[in-house]
């Protein structure tokens, strides 16, 4: 079924009609002339391309953290994948080309997980397709205001949308006529709070009076392979409170999030459709140089392409499932763990859901 939103333009014009009586008073009749109706069609199927973190590689604390091609070839194995009216992922790190850590003092730096790419990086996101990302996490501040700043300028240099830093709540931005809502939130110091629930749900209502599509990033939920699971309480880890991430999708469901993307606990988790809203509870490590652990579930993620219908409603995802190791870096997955994952998480965390698995896809039973 297609919809079709329909804008009235106004004011109208006003023709001032004079005429005469017989004794000579004159009546003064307004005519209202209404110009032509606007029409705006929404696209039937918007499609969405998701993936969690990436870190290309790091200068800091050498540049032996840096990929022998100088990170050209990062996503060379899903070039023809990376497409979509929306192409996102968390940006796991700032662009800056100098310049220690305070996060490291007291700290060997070679033990020390401060990112830092170097800003030419930049443009291998743009030229790949990513349209979006999420600066909500621990490591877009790994250098402080000079980093999340210079963050900010450069993606605003390549027209690449981002929020979720306090200065950067959300932006909205229109694609094709489709006019988008973007937010993004972290349990982390200078970020817009996973934990404060009732303030994102009054953002995202906000965003869907100003948008068709709104679509909400967060960064939440303990880190690694004993973290695969959705548990519905506040996840704990490292004494930081990472959020219930269970409570919070279908908070900003309930104030009118469309799409809901998680990334965080660098593992794949479940996802659910919740009033026809499609949530992604971990997307996992996407293409992390360097210092990541890619050890067993740590190196496979999903590739989501979504898609929804110009409701905002699930129709269905494809998921190609992706592999990292250190020597291979990214690469597809042939054996499709990362869906297989997804599938047995979704089974363990929601029973009784209403999803089918089936060919690498993801669509609602019949």
């Amino acid at each position: 079924m297609k919809l079709i939103n329909t804008v009235l333009i106004l004011p109208f014009v006003i023709i001032i009609s004079i005429s005469c009586t017989s004794n000579n008073a004159q009546v003064v009749t307004p005519v209202a002339v209404k110009h032509d109706t606007v029409i705006r069609k929404l696209k039937d199927t918007i499609a969405i391309t998701a993936v969690g973190d990436i870190m290309l590689g790091s200068a800091f604390p050498t540049k032996t953290n840096l990929p022998p091609d100088d990170a050209v070839n990062s996503f060379q194995a899903v070039d023809s994948l990376l497409k979509g009216d929306i192409v996102f992922g968390n940006l796991e790190g700032c662009f800056l080309n100098s310049g220690s850590s305070n996060k490291c003092n007291g700290i060997n730096p070679n033990n020390c997980y401060a990112f830092r790419m170097p800003e030419r990086y930049a443009g291998i996101y743009k030229k790949a397709g990513f349209n979006m990302l999420s600066i909500a996490n621990n490591h877009v501040g790994d250098f402080d205001a000079r980093g999340r700043k210079n963050t900010a300028r450069i993606l605003d240099s390549l027209q690449i949308h981002y929020a979720g830093q306090v200065n950067k709540p959300f932006e909205v931005f229109e694609k094709d006529s489709i006019k988008y809502g973007f937010c993004a939130f972290a349990p982390n110091e200078n970020t817009v709070s996973i934990n404060k629930v009732d303030s994102a749900k009054a953002l995202v209502a906000r965003l869907k009076t100003m948008a068709d599509i709104v679509i909400v990033s967060f960064h939440g939920g303990g880190e690694g392979a004993h973290f695969e699971h959705v548990t519905r309480k506040n996840e704990i880890f490292y004494k930081e409170n990472r959020g219930n991430v269970y409570a919070f999708a279908h908070a900003v469901i309930d104030a009118g999030a469309d799409v809901v993307l998680g990334h965080g606990p660098h593992v794949t988790r479940a996802v659910e459709v919740y009033k026809n809203k499609f949530i992604a509870y971990s997307l996992g490590n996407f293409c992390t140089y360097g210092m990541f652990s890619l050890k067993g579930n740590n190196g496979i993620a999903p590739l989501l392409q979504l898609k929804i219908n110009a409701k905002g409603d699930f129709l269905y995802a494809n998921v190609v499932s992706i592999q990292q190791d250190k020597i291979n870096r990214l690469t597809v997955d042939d054996n499709h763990r990362a869906f297989k994952r997804i599938k047995e998480l979704t089974d363990l965390d929601f029973i009784g859901h209403q999803l089918k698995f089936e060919d690498n896809k993801i669509s609602l039973k019949d």
